[in-house]
Order: C-alpha cells, then structure tokens, then sequence
C-alpha cells in the first residue's frame, strides 16, 4: 500500500480526476482520495512510480511513500 501526497488537488472535481487517474493506471487498483489532506491512498500490484506518473499527467505533482 502506498500513500501519495498530492498537491494543487483543491476540490471535488481534483479528487475525481485522481481517482480516475489511478483507475486508468491500474483498473484492479483500491484507492482512497482524500481532498482534506490531499493525500491518496493506494493498494495497487503496479510500481508505484507508475501511479504517480499517472496522477502527474493528470496536472497534479505527487510524492509517495510505501505505507
């Protein structure tokens, strides 16, 4: 499990974006996205670099760490 912070996510429609971001980098992904603490957290099979760079493309920079 890997929680990911998330910055610029400021509203409801950030938070679907990650979500849908994560989805798309790992249908089978289980994530939580929490707007509060801007922080997203992951139980994914895939390196989590690849989540990331998912949720980067998507417009928001991240960083993670293995929880």
């Amino acid at each position: 499990m890997y929680e990911f912070d998330i910055q610029n996510m400021t509203c409801g429609h950030c938070k679907g974006t990650v979500e849908k971001a994560i989805k798309a980098a790992d249908p089978a992904a289980v994530a939580t996205v929490d707007l509060a603490s801007r922080k997203a957290t992951v139980e994914t099979t895939l390196d989590p670099a690849l989540i990331g760079q998912a949720i980067e493309d998507a417009g928001y920079p991240v960083s993670y760490a293995r929880r």
